[in-house]
């Protein structure tokens, strides 16, 4: 049985990887499900979970065919390492943190499921500036960035709008139920 890929995509403070990281606590023991880390060449900050490497060592690895996957996005390059296309012969999920441009190019008939994680505009807005990371003007471009993709097919989307134990929870389910369903293979 092959295993399949769970691509996370959504907005800039949607929270993504608070809801990820709750999910993948809750799922430590099970052995089916795993959470990639992605190599990102920005440096490690505090609520972002990633390997940080320099674009001289991103480069390396991609020249090495070191990655599955990798995109560019705000100035940065993201990769996931091809380690875990094993996992996914292996027939395990593995869960990848990436980018909605990048969601929307996957083949449709690989084995991936997108996952959408939105929070409405204010939300969006209220954690980009609370996170301290960019300057004014990189948050407006972050949200202005929304519209490019309303379209997005998504295969499953989950509103981070309350606690983030309710967002997480619909993710675990979300992943329990496709490790339990023959249609996901």
């Amino acid at each position: 049985m092959s295993g399949l890929w769970v691509f996370v995509c959504g907005p800039s403070g949607a929270g993504k990887d608070s809801v990820m990281g709750w999910a993948a606590t809750q799922l430590a023991a099970r052995q089916d499900i795993v959470f990639a880390r992605r190599m990102v060449t920005r440096p490690a900050l505090p609520g972002s979970d990633h390997d940080p490497v320099t674009v001289r060592q991103f480069e390396h690895s991609m020249a090495a065919g070191g990655l599955v996957w990798r995109w560019e996005a705000h100035g940065f390059h993201y990769g996931i390492e091809a380690r875990y296309a094993a996992q996914v012969a292996a027939g395990k999920i593995v869960v990848v943190n990436g980018s909605r441009a990048h969601a929307s190019g996957l083949d449709a008939t690989a084995q991936v499921r997108v996952v959408q994680i939105v929070a409405d505009a204010a939300q969006l807005a209220s954690r980009l500036e609370q996170r301290g990371r960019d300057a004014p003007h990189e948050v407006s471009r972050r949200l202005a960035r929304n519209a490019l993709f309303k379209d997005l097919r998504a295969d499953h989307t989950i509103l981070n709008q309350g606690a983030l134990a309710d967002a997480g929870r619909q993710l675990v389910d979300y992943l329990v139920a496709g490790a339990l369903s023959s249609a996901w293979r």
